[in-house]
């Protein structure tokens, strides 16, 4: 219950339904007598919020210092081995990003652009440490696949051994996946946690008070920009409420586990 209770909470607190929320409640306030003043404040406010959180630069400023918690893992070679600790590591974990159940696309075009970037970190790293297990996370939504076994699928297209996959398809949020993973790998086995970027931060925060100490291997980074902006990285689009909602997600989701003591 407190689980589906945290889920709604938190949809109406993203921008986009709570921008809307406003405006529409602004838009009936203004068809009474006693409130129009409060109905055009809303609906302004609503309208403001929504226009400053979808602008680009915007969604970057909130979502960059979450993504900027962690330095990604350079490209390995002759110039940049495999660090130390990643080879040691006997398990590379990929968090679960979400897929798609439609019919006739393979696992890979099923995957979320979360999930395949995700995913795709996670090979990497398995290719260059052989031994490693990979254990991929996600339940089922509704009657489908889970979301581990669609991973799974993916993987073994990928070219990953299918006898080196776990799948973990219990665990319905990130709290959930934090006390499988130290349930199956206990607090002494070495491993690399491959999630979002912006999403490692409240992550790592959560593996460490369970008393997990994983190597954080950051993947999706969104708020990449170039060098120099340009007249459209000032606008507002869909992208720049997409980062925006990332971000305060993500923020909210670190309060409320720091409510819990789990952080």
């Amino acid at each position: 219950m407190l689980f589906w209770l945290k889920k709604a909470v938190s949809y109406w607190l993203m921008p986009l339904p709570l921008c809307l929320a406003l405006m529409v409640a602004g838009l009936l306030l203004l068809r009474s007598t006693r409130w129009p003043k409060a109905g055009r404040r809303l609906l302004i406010t609503g309208a403001l919020l929504l226009l400053v959180l979808s602008n680009k630069q915007v969604g970057v400023a909130l979502l960059r210092p979450l993504e900027a918690s962690f330095p990604a893992l350079p490209e390995f070679g002759p110039a940049s081995p495999v660090p130390t600790r990643l080879a040691a590591c006997q398990a590379i974990v990929v968090l679960g990003g979400g897929h798609s159940d439609q019919a006739g696309l393979s696992a890979l075009a099923q995957l979320s652009p979360s999930a395949l970037s995700r995913l795709a970190e996670g090979v990497r790293l398995a290719r260059v440490c052989p031994s490693a297990t990979l254990i991929v996370s996600g339940p089922a939504m509704g009657d489908g696949a889970t979301h581990a076994s669609v991973l799974a699928a993916a993987a073994v297209a990928l070219g990953v051994d299918p006898r080196r996959i776990v799948q973990i398809d219990t665990a319905r949020d990130t709290d959930d996946e934090v006390q499988e993973i130290r349930r199956r790998l206990g607090t002494s086995t070495p491993f690399a946690l491959v999630t979002s970027a912006w999403h490692m931060p409240r992550a790592m925060g959560l593996m460490h008070r369970a008393g997990l100490d994983p190597l954080p291997c950051p993947a999706d980074f969104v708020s990449r920009s170039s060098a120099h902006l340009h007249f459209g990285d000032w606008l507002c689009d869909l992208s720049g409420l997409q980062q925006s909602t990332w971000a305060i997600y993500e923020h909210l989701g670190t309060a409320w586990a720091q409510l819990q003591g789990k952080i």
